[in-house]
């Protein structure tokens, strides 16, 4: 197994690991992360209707346009205000953090203190 299959490899088994740990509910719905090496996606989601309410990602127009680059802190940064934003829109306030197996540093921390700042709670 090359290098690049035991990196992927290692943080599927700690998605995982991380995910059998939490479960959300209507009241306190799950935000999920995935970054790829271009751009940072984040939604929430309900896991007992399994439906996805939020989104917030790079690639979203409102940010294309507002961000010179989309694969580093300040997008990240601007991906959960905008997720906060829409969330508050639409009466979540609490909920629970997925790091979907990545370490909490870098882009994801940013991604998840932006999104404290500006409203939610977890």
């Amino acid at each position: 197994m090359d290098k690049l299959k035991k990196k992927i490899y290692a943080r599927l088994k700690r998605k995982s690991r991380v995910r059998s740990k939490i479960h959300s509910t209507s009241e306190r719905p799950r935000i999920t992360v995935f970054r790829s090496n271009r751009h940072i996606y984040a939604q929430i989601i309900n896991d007992e209707k399994g439906v996805t309410i939020v989104s917030a990602s790079t690639i979203m127009p409102i940010l294309k346009t507002e961000l010179d680059k989309t694969s580093n802190k300040h997008a990240a940064q601007a991906v959960g205000k905008v997720l906060a934003e829409l969330a508050l829109e639409q009466g979540i306030k609490q909920v629970i953090f997925d790091r979907n197996g990545y370490a909490y540093h870098g882009r994801v921390g940013a991604l998840a203190a932006s999104a404290r700042e500006h409203g939610l709670e977890f």
